[in-house]
């Protein structure tokens, strides 16, 4: 795993919890934001593990 890869895997969990505490607090704002940057970074982390697999069957 490289660093874009941990990167992009706690920009979601950042996202995640952003979501979350949009729920808690009832700030429909905050959690739209949260689910936004949380999937954005999902299909980072899909990006970056589908560069690694290609590099690795090189």
């Amino acid at each position: 795993m490289n660093k874009k890869q941990i990167k992009s895997r706690v920009k979601a969990v950042e996202g995640r919890i952003k979501e979350v505490t949009g729920k808690l607090i009832g700030n429909e704002a905050m959690e739209k934001k949260g689910a936004a940057e949380k999937n954005a970074a999902k299909k980072k982390v899909l990006y970056e593990d589908l560069k690694e697999d290609a590099r690795n069957l090189a």
